[in-house]
């Protein structure tokens, strides 16, 4: 069966699509979105997992505790499939690209292009099927998740936030400033975003310690140096550009799609009280450059297509302006993702108990779409650089329990969370485990995941 092709008893869910009008979705299903696939790999037929065969997420790993080189990988299940391996049961273009797949860093994959990576998806999902003629030999090459310590999918080049969430912008200045809330005109008009670093993003299984730094409390007259007393966490997703754009040139909304190789998902760690001491004039800076977590695992456009949906904004707020604007962004360049995140604290872990839901939030409630953000990104005529992430900022919702971060979901510390131990968190405190995930669900697929960005804060006295 070709690239493209929709097996015939699968015309049905085409059509719901095609009845919802989401045309442009329908159009780039192919087979390997499949729901009805199977693997052999019995543990990527769960429901429940974050790895089915629809999925097929990158990653750059090696078994733990070896001096072995790095490779990239597939999650199939509860395993991760060395794909430079098995680049001898492929052909054609996917076996380029399994090839590109034994360095030690996904860039040489991305040079290749989307063809490619289409081909070699398409190429991994034959290999992995319960019916593959290649069982055996596939097998061989197969590590389970829990044997294997991963790395970052590439040197990541530069490291841009942004505050896509209006919802985040309300809940916040409601907060902060409960005589005036509201959304500054830039942010209704204009991606703001600022340049972070790429320096300490780390993946899953982070430990930091605690940030030190000015907090805005003064002693003596002078401004106390010492450990943040506000630390929070900010759950978005994280966005990873595949190549380099003319400098001088900017992009268009449907340009800027192209140019993106996939997504993970982020934990942007912040200092509150360095962050409201130093914002003024020129925004945060210590206050959001001391860690940042990102799960191992990118999950590819082609794997999130059965989860693209219309982008669209309701009054009051107005249409984008035309640099902004695009028909095909606005039949599919909203994402439906689900984004959570789990606080096990110290005591908890000890005593038995498991992690607790601090929020589940959704990007279709963002105010940009991710191809804006990247799109903005250039329209003062910046280039963009192969390997630069891109974070959507604080991903919440309308929701009081649609909360992407700590400072909204305890009212600034006031209304501090209630542990299953008897403790209660205000804000992030040592020892605490804060971890973010995401995934995708919708009728008539498989639900797919982002795996986990968990990290430990350390003391810092």
């Amino acid at each position: 069966m070709r690239l493209g092709a929709i097996p015939s008893y699968w015309n049905s869910i085409v059509k719901n699509i095609f009845n919802a009008g989401n045309t442009e979705g329908a159009l780039r299903l192919n087979e390997t979105h499949d729901p009805e696939l199977k693997s052999f790999v019995e543990s990527a037929n769960d429901p429940a997992t974050d790895f089915p065969i629809q999925n097929l997420p990158l990653a750059v790993f090696r078994r733990a505790g070896s001096m072995q080189t790095f490779r990239v990988g597939t999650a199939i299940g509860n395993q991760v499939l060395d794909i430079g391996a098995v680049t001898s049961l492929l052909d054609g273009s996917a076996r380029q690209a399994a090839q590109a797949c034994r360095a030690s860093s996904m860039t040489a994959l991305m040079d290749l292009g989307q063809g490619h990576w289409s081909a070699l998806r398409l190429g991994l999902s034959r290999l992995l099927r319960h019916n593959s003629k290649a069982i055996g030999a596939v097998r061989e090459c197969l590590l389970p998740i829990r044997d294997a310590e991963f790395g970052l999918p590439f040197k990541i080049a530069n490291f841009t936030d942004y505050g896509a969430s209006v919802h985040h912008v309300h809940k916040v200045t409601k907060i902060a400033l409960p005589e005036n809330p509201h959304l500054e005109p830039n942010m209704i008009w204009n991606p703001v975003g600022f340049h972070s670093r790429a320096s300490s993003i780390r993946t899953n299984g982070q430990r930091f310690l605690r940030p030190r730094g000015q907090t805005g409390v003064f002693k003596d007259g002078a401004p106390v140096f010492g450990p943040s007393q506000k630390l929070d966490y900010e759950a978005e997703l994280g966005i990873f550009i595949a190549r380099n754009t003319e400098l001088g040139r900017p992009l268009s909304v449907d340009e800027a799609d192209d140019v993106i190789f996939g997504f993970c998902v982020l934990n942007d760690w912040t200092s509150r009280d360095i962050m409201f001491w130093e914002r003024l004039p020129l925004g945060p800076f210590l206050s959001k450059n001391f860690a940042t977590t990102i799960s191992p695992w990118v999950v590819t456009r082609d794997a999130l297509e059965p989860f693209r949906r219309s982008w669209e904004r309701s009054a009051p707020y107005p249409d984008p302006l035309p640099n902004l604007d695009s028909a095909q962004d606005r039949t599919r360049g909203a994402l439906d993702v689900k984004v959570e995140i789990l606080l096990q604290t110290e005591k908890g872990e000890a005593s038995g108990f498991g992690p607790v839901s601090l929020g589940l939030s959704n990007t279709r409630d963002l105010y940009w779409s991710v191809a804006q953000l990247v799109a903005h990104f250039t329209s003062t005529g910046c280039s963009l650089e192969q390997g630069d992430m891109i974070g959507t900022g604080t991903i919440s919702g309308p929701g009081a329990d649609e909360c992407g971060c700590m400072f909204e979901l305890t009212l600034g510390g006031q209304a501090a969370v209630d542990m299953p131990t008897g403790e209660r968190r205000g804000f992030v405190e040592d020892g605490d485990t804060v971890t973010v995930r995401a995934y995708c669900e919708a009728d008539g697929f498989r639900r797919i995941g982002f795996g986990e960005a968990g990290s430990t804060v350390l003391p810092n006295n």
